[in-house]
């Protein structure tokens, strides 16, 4: 255990960060899988404006990787002006 208050206070906030950082990058993982189902254009058009949003966000608060977000978005791109 922590021996100083500031030590004790920094663990309760990295716990704290943990939770919220791995709830939105699954909420965006979950949000990536339902874009790459969709079929209908019009749909995936809408979906990809609010999943590239997202992942611009998380990527500026460092829960994920600017490479990696990047990537993802260039591969939604790809996967939504294929669709007819």
């Amino acid at each position: 255990m922590a021996n100083h208050k500031s030590s004790v206070k920094r663990i309760r906030q990295t716990l704290t960060k943990r939770l919220r950082n791995k709830y939105y990058a699954k909420t965006a993982r979950n949000a990536v899988r339902k874009l790459r189902a969709l079929t209908v254009k019009s749909e995936a058009d809408e979906m990809y404006k609010k999943v590239s949003s997202m992942l611009d966000k998380l990527a500026k608060k460092n829960v994920i990787h600017k490479n990696k977000a990047g990537n993802l978005k260039s591969k939604l791109a790809l996967h939504v002006n294929r669709l007819n």
